[in-house]
């Protein structure tokens, strides 16, 4: 209880005494044996519309984790076997390295990074690789409206959207408003199971209505369905790049950022070497 209560006094002084000022440079807040924590250690744990008591519940918590942290840290060097302590030192220089070596790489291909891909190159990879995307489910296209059930041209617009010509399209496109839900965009390929997600009526009725060219009107609680399928493609067919594009597109950035970095790290070392900043001395 006193040392909760110095520390809930010690943070009333911190956030008393215009918390959010800038202070003189290394003005500690707190201790741990040799080690402090200042006050612009802790300038950003509080904003401007945060209260006065949660400052000081906020800074308190802190500063309560802070020393628990550091006693540990304490206890772990004074306890642990050195070779151990030597071998964690070794690991977090190590992680430290790689983490200042990785944002500077990426900092460096965000801004050399193309990320333009033309049709051909889709095209190029897309016949090179065309064994490796293979379809693990049924995928569909379909054009689809969602009506309510005094819909009063029900007929008509069935007839429509099985015909769907150039009239049709542009006469349901002005009417879509007055549908619950629709969707005339037939050459999108959709996974099933995202399929079944959008319109569940589908479920009792499988095996009728996902079928090539089948056009099906259902109904349940929420309306009237029509349903055109203009396409199936079965697991274990070859995927369309229409549908796998966005993976190759991934596929191939990555193989640019690889290629980046490789000319990164080739070059710096060059200049390195060039500079005088990098030399391997001879063993003996």
């Amino acid at each position: 209880m006193s040392k909760l209560l110095l520390i809930l006094t010690l943070c009333t002084a911190i956030v008393g005494c215009d918390f959010l000022e800038p202070k003189s440079a290394k003005e500690p807040v707190a201790r741990v044996n040799d080690t402090y924590l200042y006050q612009e250690d802790i300038q950003a744990l509080i904003s401007e519309n945060t209260t006065k008591q949660d400052s000081i519940s906020i800074v308190a918590n802190y500063i309560q984790r802070w020393a628990t942290q550091q006693l540990l840290i304490d206890q772990a060097n004074i306890n642990l076997p050195q070779q151990q302590i030597e071998d964690y030192q070794g690991m977090v220089e190590e992680y430290r390295n790689d983490l200042f070596a990785e944002a500077y790489k990426g900092a460096i291909v965000s801004k050399l990074l193309d990320s333009t891909i033309t049709r051909e190159e889709y095209t190029l990879f897309y016949q090179q690789n065309k064994e490796n995307f293979t379809l693990k489910e049924e995928i569909y296209k379909l054009r689809y409206i969602h009506l309510d059930a005094s819909f009063p041209t029900i007929s008509e617009t069935k007839q429509k959207l099985r015909r769907f010509n150039t009239e049709d399209v542009a006469a349901l496109q002005d009417s879509s408003l007055e549908y619950k839900g629709a969707n005339f965009n037939d050459s999108i390929w959709v996974k099933k199971e995202t399929l079944l997600r959008q319109l569940p009526v589908i479920r009792t009725k499988e095996s009728k209505v996902l079928k090539k060219a089948a056009f099906s009107q259902l109904e349940d609680s929420l309306g009237v369905y029509l349903l055109k399928i203009e396409d199936v493609l079965s697991p274990n067919q070859t995927a369309p790049l229409q549908y796998i594009k966005p993976i190759i597109k991934e596929i191939i950035l990555n193989k640019r950022t690889l290629e980046l970095i490789k000319e990164l790290e080739k070059d710096i070392t060059k200049d390195a070497v060039k500079n005088k900043n990098f030399e391997v001395y001879t063993q003996k």
